[in-house]
């Protein structure tokens, strides 16, 4: 029970609460990234319809072979979270090493992003129409992959994560819509085909504000043949009433080592790149998955660079054509820094904004994966804050200012991206706009 989630004292206090029949209706399980919350949420949902309590991890039943292949009616899982980079990393293992266990582990991960797809949570939504297609062309494509000879592997699954990327970059919004928890709700009250029901909900804390009303009608009332799984990696950000109604279980950043067998046992892979116990870096388990995607982290931070520089210099040009001088020494600083960032890689940006937009979107792979636009922002605001180290003005009322400018900028653009689908060009250019406003005004 739990064996495959290492290193989680939170897993042995679940064995004991199962055991006891103590296992409390609502659950969160809290920690930061890649610690196992959704692993163990998935394993919870498996143990719980098993047709023998007492079976092993690997029980032959029917109720514990649909869990593994995620195809029993009796889980529903939503929530925003990234899929690309896990699927990569399966295709990797699976191409390298096609057994039947490899070949599983791809699929379950492939499946993981179609059980946000699921018509229960889409009902009547006008864009699953749309969407619907895509989910269509992914199942298709995994049952022939089922059945492929070994040879035949990597062609089909090239394919499948194509289409992945696709389907996760038009179709995840980065926050929990009320839709699919008013769903959920309506699902959980139907009778369980089997011994019990498990929603899922990963990323608790990222949901629009009505989503958040309708998840704690479900925690005050739940259902009593449904359990109730929350995961989160900010569990301060959850409101107090749902924290009140759900039994907490915590999960650890892991040791290096633990990271590395982590890495070993489910990849079949070896990874030197794990951070020490306390750093401040990325889990070992993070960076091994974020080696998967397209665009890695050391060519983003320049791109980052040359849009702050960009930013720097189209407002210290604004300023000087209405007569300002001298310039503030915060676009001084951010202009020198970033230019410094990225000047031998990509140069000095110049002062169109569609040439400008144009190199961040090819060096970027277009920001079709997921998730990629999300981090390029938050490495533009990290370049903005080094910027300013050698000023020493942390409290002045302009450096301030201008820290709530980049910061309410950057969240809006995030959240049209995220959660509404604009284009990175479009949101760019209104990002690119909407600075350089800011930081103009106050000196006109």
């Amino acid at each position: 029970m739990f064996d495959h989630i290492l290193g989680q004292a939170a897993v042995s206090q679940l064995r004991i609460d199962i055991g006891a029949g103590m296992l409390a209706p609502s659950l969160l399980f809290s920690g930061p990234p890649a610690s196992g919350k959704g692993s163990a949420g998935l394993a919870l949902a498996r143990i719980l319809s098993c047709e023998d309590p007492t079976g092993p991890d690997d029980c032959p039943c029917q109720a514990c072979s649909r869990h593994r292949l995620l195809t029993h009616p009796d889980l529903l899982s939503l929530g925003p979270r990234p899929f690309f980079a896990e699927i990569s990393a399966a295709g990797a293992r699976c191409f390298r090493e096609p057994d039947p266990v490899s070949r599983l582990l791809f699929i379950r991960s492939v499946r993981k992003l179609l059980a946000r797809f699921s018509p229960i949570l889409w009902e009547e939504d006008p864009r699953f129409k749309k969407i619907s297609e895509g989910v269509f062309v992914l199942e298709e494509a995994l049952d022939e992959f089922s059945t492929l000879q070994a040879g035949d592997l990597e062609k089909t699954g090239d394919k499948i994560l194509k289409n992945a990327v696709k389907l996760e970059s038009e179709g995840m919004s980065e926050l929990i819509p009320i839709g699919h928890i008013r769903r959920a709700a309506t699902w959980s009250h139907l009778a369980p085909t089997g011994k019990r029901k498990v929603l899922l909900i990963e990323n608790a804390d990222r949901m629009q504000e009505g989503a958040r009303n309708s998840l704690l009608k479900i925690l005050e009332e739940p259902p009593p043949s449904v359990s109730i799984v929350l995961t989160s990696s900010r569990e301060k950000a959850l409101l107090p009433t749902i924290l009140s109604r759900v039994r907490p279980y915590r999960f650890i950043r892991r040791s290096p080592e633990v990271e590395a067998a982590v890495i070993r046992q489910v990849f079949k892979d070896t990874f030197p790149e794990v951070a020490p116990l306390g750093s401040k870096r990325a889990t070992g388990i993070n960076t091994y998955l974020s080696s998967f995607l397209p665009v890695s982290e050391d060519s983003l931070r320049p791109l980052a660079a040359f849009f702050a520089a960009f930013i720097a210099r189209g407002s210290i040009i604004l300023l000087k054509r209405k007569g300002v001088s001298p310039f503030p020494d915060t676009l001084v600083a951010l202009g020198k820094y970033a230019t410094a960032l990225t000047e031998a890689t990509l140069g000095k940006p110049g002062t169109d904004t569609q040439s400008v937009i144009a190199t961040i979107l090819a060096g970027a792979e277009k920001f079709e994966v997921r998730g990629l636009f999300a981090q390029f922002l938050q490495m533009l605001l990290q370049i903005v804050t080094e910027s300013r180290a050698s000023l020493g003005q942390a409290h002045s009322p302009t450096l301030i200012r201008e820290s709530d400018i980049w910061r309410t900028c950057t969240a809006e653009v995030a959240r049209a991206v995220g959660t509404y689908n604009q284009s990175p060009i479009l949101a760019l250019e209104r990002l690119s706009t909407e600075l350089m406003r800011g930081l103009v005004e106050p000196w006109s």
